[in-house]
């Protein structure tokens, strides 16, 4: 408390200077150290402010009307001829202007009622031409020191809530102040010797400058990457001067010659093929996996799945395995991932130490099951225990299905991820003799599902499902929509096919993801809510730390076998972090309340940017919507342009043999085949059409 000057409104007379302090939030007079009594304690009438009356200079005569000295306006330097404004008045009018606001929402009234008490104090910036983004905003208005106002640098939280930078509290400690300059709550012994900083928002803070400098183009470098455009690759796999390794083992992936995004699911049409027209056909065989990738079935080389845990699997390679794979042709049982040690550089194991669970690429496989997404199956000649392998290189064999997904127990003691995959293309398998694709067929029969936990079927109808009208398979519902960067074909070159990647917005939706995850408790693992920060600087979500410690006392009772009762004795109750005791904190925990306000400001700004995300994907969607509604009930290939380039085929005199590539990378001369029924052919192109 500043010195004061009494004026003699009734409070005293003369202008001598003397100190003045009042009871802090424990109820102890903050000058002679001791606890008043009810009889002798005076409370302002404009503060509500409790003060011990004897340590007061001059008793006030009227304790109805009595102000403290913080509450009364000095007059020493007023002038007669210039009556004081009514600020009192002011100050009211102006905060019933603001709640009459309707156009501002709870928090920014309660920001703009605080600003017009406490006075807005912003830290002047260094670099006025330097803007901020969003997240800065919100960090500079919600987590500021309060002592310096400015930013907070290395952070340190009080157990009442409050946030000071560490310099300014040891300052503050070091005169001898033992409470917290916000709200007098007395600081505990343990943490003005050794306060602890916050390292959770120290690490946010450093988050968001990272965020600034990367998005809003900060002080930092810019990184620098070797990039290599996709009409700039050559037409097959490469080796650059940085591979360690000869061959493909160090190889680049070459030139990606479809305009699907790499989280495409379905089959690969002929719009999307523009070199050849024709698209990805059941049967395309490929030399590696680095050649299967450019033409789109399977995009990962070394990986068997291609999914997201949040969008689905769109492909799987069956290569190489696990023991507990079957493979049935039309329909397969797949094995998830993980499971294996490969820590170090390991890159290979086939032992498995642990658990599979459903996550990462595991859970993309179950949201594929739960929504009946079409998943593209590639077989390599790696697949030894199949009898439905090619027998060289990697071959593309339609779209599955999965029916079902479970765990159980596998042959080497741990539990896998097991999926069932049944085919449902509309183009013959490369192993039947048949002129038509898959029909529904009853599900077969699993033994190992009697002993099976964590079973998932689905529910609802699925997305790609047979159409008995038109005798094909097609999108029920309309596909996902894609989340990935697309490639499109050149306008000015239509050779050529370019990357589209959408807009970078200000803050992207990955740094604000990591940013809330930095404001994570330490029980639930989950975004803070009601943050509590312990005196040992970790953070917890209110209901978790309580409920913790629910059902605990904090004071222990004990008795002698004779009866007699003895001292009650404190319980230590450790932090769940580490083993400091906060049974003393726990008694009255007081909320982080700018650390919640921060929190629910970048979960309000996700809010929004994921709704004009959605926005704008609609409108640009309404402009396409003639297109997709065809693409929604067309079918994967088109009969008529079959039955149309037969025909061009049956009219030509002697039309030349083409050659093939076969095991080996020998050339391998078509067979002429016996021709044709174009009759038989047009029956069954007319259903699909």
């Amino acid at each position: 408390m500043a010195e004061q000057l009494l004026n003699g409104n009734g409070n005293g007379n003369g202008n001598t200077a003397v100190t003045e302090f009042p009871c802090n939030a424990d109820g102890v007079c903050m000058a002679c150290k001791q606890t008043p009594l009810e009889t002798d304690s005076l409370f302002c009438k404009t503060c509500g402010s409790r003060w011990h009356v004897p340590c007061l200079p001059v008793v006030p005569v009227s304790v109805v009307d009595w102000e403290c000295s913080d509450c009364v306006l000095p007059v020493e330097n007023a002038v007669a001829s210039a009556p004081a404004p009514s600020v009192a008045g002011d100050l009211v009018s102006a905060i019933r202007a603001i709640e009459n606001d309707d156009s501002l929402t709870d928090v920014e009234k309660a920001k703009k009622r605080q600003e017009l008490v406490g006075g807005s104090v912003k830290p002047v910036e260094e670099n006025n031409a330097t803007k901020r983004n969003g997240v800065m905003d919100i960090f500079h208005s919600g987590l500021n020191c309060s002592t310096c106002m400015f930013l907070l640098e290395r952070p340190v939280t009080t157990p009442c809530g409050h946030n000071f930078c560490l310099k300014c509290f040891q300052k503050w400690v070091g005169q001898g102040k033992r409470t917290c300059s916000n709200c007098r709550t007395a600081i505990p012994a343990k943490m003005a010797s050794n306060p602890r900083i916050n390292a959770q928002l120290a690490m946010a803070i450093r988050m968001a400058k990272l965020a600034k400098s990367e998005n809003v183009g900060g002080s930092s470098a810019p990184k620098v990457y070797q990039v290599v455009h996709n009409d700039e690759r050559p037409d097959q796999c490469y080796t650059t001067e940085r591979a360690k390794k000869t061959g493909k083992a160090n190889a680049c992936s070459g030139k990606i010659f479809v305009t699907i995004p790499k989280d495409h699911f379905g089959p690969i049409l002929a719009e999307n093929d523009p070199n050849r027209n024709r698209g990805v056909l059941v049967g395309d065989t490929w030399e590696d996996r680095m050649e299967c990738r450019q033409w789109g079935a399977h995009f990962p080389h070394v990986a068997g799945i291609a999914g997201q845990s949040n969008h689905g699997a769109q492909s799987v390679a069956l290569s190489g395995g696990y023991v507990d794979d079957e493979d049935h042709g039309e329909w397969f049982l797949y094995t998830g991932s993980g499971g294996r040690d490969l820590s170090g550089n390991k890159r290979t194991n086939k032992n498995q130490s642990f658990d599979q669970q459903f996550e990462n690429m595991n859970e993309a496989l179950r949201v594929s099951c739960k929504k009946g997404y079409p998943v593209r199956v590639v077989r390599s000649h790696k697949e030894k225990r199949s009898n439905y392998a090619p027998e060289a290189g990697v071959r593309y064999d339609g779209v599955y299905r999965i029916e079902k997904c479970w765990r159980k127990v596998g042959q080497q003691g741990h539990k896998v991820c097991r999926y069932l995959f049944v085919r449902c293309d509309n183009e013959p398998a490369p192993w039947t003799s048949d002129l038509t694709g898959d029909r529904p067929r009853k599900l077969p029969t699993i033994k190992e599902f009697k002993g099976a936990v964590d079973v998932t079927e689905r529910k609802g109808d699925p997305s790609w499902d047979f159409d008995e009208e038109k005798g094909c398979w097609l999108w029920k519902k309309p596909p996902p929509l894609s989340k990935k960067p697309m490639n499109v074909v050149d306008p000015f070159d239509p050779t050529k096919i370019k990357v589209v990647k959408p807009k970078a917005q200000k803050v992207s939706f990955k740094i604000k993801d990591r940013l809330l995850k930095e404001f994570g408790c330490n029980i639930c693992c989950k975004v803070l809510a009601s943050p509590l920060t312990t005196p040992c600087a970790h953070n917890f979500c209110k209901g978790c730390l309580e409920g913790a410690f629910s059902g605990q006392s904090y004071i222990r009772n004990r008795n002698t076998k004779s009866g007699r009762t003895l001292r009650t004795q404190k319980n230590i109750m450790k932090c769940p972090t580490c083993s400091t005791d906060i049974a003393d904190y726990l008694q009255n925990p007081q909320v982080n309340r700018e650390m919640m306000g921060v929190i629910e400001s970048l979960q309000r700004q996700a809010e929004e940017m994921a709704e004009s995300a959605e926005e704008s994907s609609t409108k640009s969607d309404d402009n396409l919507k003639p297109e997709e509604e065809s693409d929604v009930s067309k079918a994967s290939d088109s009969g008529e342009e079959v039955l149309e380039v037969i025909k061009e085929k049956d009219d030509e005199e002697e039309p030349p043999k083409k050659k093939r590539k076969g095991a080996g990378g020998k050339a391998v001369e078509n067979v002429e085949e016996p021709p044709i029924d174009v009759a038989e052919v047009a029956s069954n192109a007319v259903a699909c059409n």
